[in-house]
């Protein structure tokens, strides 16, 4: 086994530029760095943002369907029950003596901040987005060619930047989007973002690797995507030296043990309120539910069988005359559910302790619990009521088509801009679409660009310029990114002349 994670490393209260300050500066601020980082998600331009961005159903105007928001606000109040579970187990059970009942506060507050972030990074309309964005670069990178100034020649995209430049936007994550934003996009007080902790930071990056690193058949959960950008390497590689999941001995990088309660409880939250939603929609009924959790037993708590509780949940709700029974049992059902996963991720937490200590374990929280199949079950309805339906697939389309739009107009425009050849080829419309974006984003552009310039005196001209394109286009994803469903609906009808 390699080295044994440390709690003590695995909850640093150090951050980019809180490093080695002094934390007592301010006695009248008796918050610990943990909830400082809450409060400052919470205020926060991007979290406020995540009301008009999708959760399953674009752009809808139901009241009780999810956005990103309440999903968010729904994974942090599980993740913090989660930790509290667990803290109460580890001390109690005397599992860990490392671990103390301040550390018990840290990870509640960590993971409530971890539950509010973990989708911040995600592009309009979801997933729908981020598939675009994905597909379009692939298809791209390799038929978009330039003027190098360099070597006055026409290049392909993909043959100025480096392998790992490409991969990062042929991958493109919101995960690795989410470490960026909070880091670097948030350019209010000075070029630390929201300056989170480091403890909360790892916490976030799901999978710790770089786009050439993915390997879908590794077997480890932690190897299906990337975790960060080329642009934020120096980020990652302090973050990971800072809270101890880098082992020096070995080279390898290890999840951060929080990582696995955020995820379970976003698996929780969205494997559930889909189907509710759904069910609210009239997507899903009943009998739906009723019909996939049926073969599910419970040999262990009978009591606790998944079936024998909705049907429990609508006999009651008839015998006291409850207006719409079948309602009722599904959204009383739900909360049953969902404590029992929480339940199935705090046992599976404990018997895999060691082994998630240690950087070893590699699969999700449910893999060997009662749950595996019901969250399994829960998101093969929803995929098949829900995301195939007619009404989504169309939101799809059009999802696909607006930000295609964005991509290849936005594109154009910060192709040739702040290079020698800027007034040859940047002309006309392309020029406009340059000045639609945002004086911010543009500002963080110029800023990171002289940065690295002022970093790397002596660096070839080649490797300056490819640079300097990487962060264009990431100059692009970025403002994409940072649009709510509305705006991006609006924007483009405007731009394309729809009223």
């Amino acid at each position: 086994m390699t080295n044994r994670m440390s709690w003590k490393n695995l909850l640093s209260q150090e951050s980019k530029s809180r490093r080695g300050r002094n934390k007592s500066i301010n006695n009248n601020d008796l918050r610990t760095e943990f909830e400082k980082d809450y409060h400052r998600i919470l205020i926060s331009a991007s979290f406020r943002r995540l009301q008009d961005k999708t959760q399953v159903f674009p752009l809808d105007k139901n009241d009780f369907v999810r956005t990103r928001l309440t999903h968010s606000i729904e994974v942090s109040s599980f993740a913090k029950s989660i930790a509290q579970s667990i803290s109460n187990r580890l001390i109690n059970d005397k599992i860990d003596e490392e671990f103390t009942q301040e550390d018990a506060g840290f990870i509640s507050d960590i993971l409530a901040s971890a539950g509010l972030l973990h989708d911040i990074g995600n592009p309009p309309f979801g997933h729908f987005g981020e598939d675009t964005i994905r597909s379009w670069f692939n298809e791209k990178l390799d038929e978009i060619t330039i003027e190098n100034p360099v070597t006055n020649n026409m290049q392909k995209l993909s043959e100025i930047l480096t392998p790992q430049m490409c991969e990062d936007f042929k991958n493109f994550e919101g995960n690795a989007q989410a470490i960026r934003l909070v880091s670097k996009l948030h350019f209010l007080i000075d070029e630390n973002g929201m300056n989170l902790t480091y403890a909360l930071l790892n916490t976030l990056i799901k999978y710790p690797g770089s786009s050439l690193e993915i390997n879908k058949k590794s077997g480890d959960i932690k190897d299906k995507k990337m975790g960060y950008y080329f642009a934020e390497k120096d980020l990652f590689d302090s973050i990971i030296e800072e809270t101890g999941t880098l082992n020096k001995k070995t080279g390898k990088i290890s999840r951060h043990p929080l990582t696995f309660l955020l995820e379970a409880a976003d698996d929780i939250a969205y494997s559930t309120a889909d189907i509710e939603d759904g069910f609210k929609k009239d997507y899903i009924t009943y009998e739906d539910l009723a019909k996939i959790v049926e073969p599910l037993k419970n040999e262990e708590n009978p009591s606790l069988c998944c079936y024998q509780k909705l049907v429990y949940y609508k006999e009651r709700a008839i015998e006291k005359n409850y207006e719409k029974p079948e309602m009722y049992a599904v959204q009383r059902w739900i909360i049953f559910a969902q404590g029992y996963m929480i339940n199935s991720a705090v046992s599976s937490f404990i018997n895999n302790y060691e082994s998630i200590m240690h950087g070893e374990y590699k699969y999700d929280l449910f893999e060997e619990t009662n749950s595996k199949e019901l969250v399994k079950r829960l998101k093969g309805l929803a995929a098949k009521k829900i995301y195939r339906s007619f009404a989504i697939i169309k939101m799809e389309i059009t999802a696909h088509n607006i930000i295609s739009f964005f991509l290849e107009h936005f594109m154009n425009s910060v192709l040739y801009y702040d290079t020698p050849f800027n007034e040859k080829y940047l002309k006309g419309v392309d020029k406009r679409f340059l000045n639609i974006i945002s004086d911010n984003y543009m500002h963080i552009y110029r800023y990171y660009t002289e940065k690295y310039i002022k970093n790397n005196e002596g660096e070839s001209e080649e490797k300056l310029f490819a640079y300097k394109l990487y962060l264009r286009l990431l100059l692009v994803t970025d403002y994409i990114c940072g649009m709510t469903d509305t705006y991006a609906k609006t924007l483009y009808q405007e731009l394309t002349g729809i009223i």
